[in-house]
């Protein structure tokens, strides 16, 4: 992480009010894809890591048993509790929550989603990210995010270099199937955004994915 978590915090703290205004098309792209492929059924707890403003939480909540929405900013959790307060969903949670301590109690998490987050932390924080939610033993974890399938371009708008580090796909590949999962799908929406799908092999067995 190339800035302290709280300088994050504070970063988002500040856009929250804006922040659904502010996304383009290549994170609308990953969010439905993100929501496609987690694919809850009406009984599964679902841990949505760097929530932001509860996109994929909220979509999710129709469907599945409980959702948990974690991130650093409460500004930005401040949002998410307000449009599900307005939206009448009662079984998502909004609380403070990141990725190497997402914060589930003693909740039997299945299915695992983040969308435009884990891009913040360093390769090696990333590798700590997904060891910790693999450690939650969802049958399937779903990351969209800025990846990069080819040359990082700093000129593109969805990071920033001074404060972001993304990853390459075969990075974030290598760290699901050294922590013991089997990437199923690998989804490409821009040469710098992605959507990957790692299940535990046992749910690919069963004809688990989606």
């Amino acid at each position: 992480m190339k800035v302290p978590l709280e300088a994050h915090a504070n970063r988002f703290d500040d856009a929250a009010a804006d922040y659904d205004e502010d996304t383009g098309p290549e994170y609308r792209a990953a969010l439905s894809l993100v929501v496609e492929h987690a694919a809850p059924d009406g009984s599964d707890v679902v841990l949505d890591v760097g929530t932001g403003t509860g996109a994929v939480a909220l979509a999710l909540a129709k469907s599945a048993g409980r959702v948990l929405g974690r991130d650093i900013s409460e500004g930005m959790l401040q949002q998410a509790r307000e449009k599900a307060t307005d939206r009448g969903l009662e079984n998502v949670e909004f609380a403070t929550g990141r990725f190497r301590e997402p914060n589930v109690g003693d909740a039997t998490v299945a299915v695992v989603t983040s969308n435009f987050a884990m891009h913040h932390l360093s390769d090696e924080e990333k590798r700590e990210a997904i060891d910790v939610l693999a450690g939650l033993r969802p049958r399937r974890i779903v990351l969209g995010d800025v990846m990069l399938f080819g040359e990082a371009d700093p000129d593109e708008p969805f990071y920033s270099p001074e404060v972001d580090d993304p990853a390459t796909v075969g990075v974030l590949a290598d760290a699901f199937t050294d922590a013991g999962y089997v990437l199923t799908a690998v989804e490409y929406v821009h040469e710098q955004v992605g959507v990957l799908v790692a299940e535990r092999p046992e749910a690919v067995t069963q004809g688990g994915s989606p």
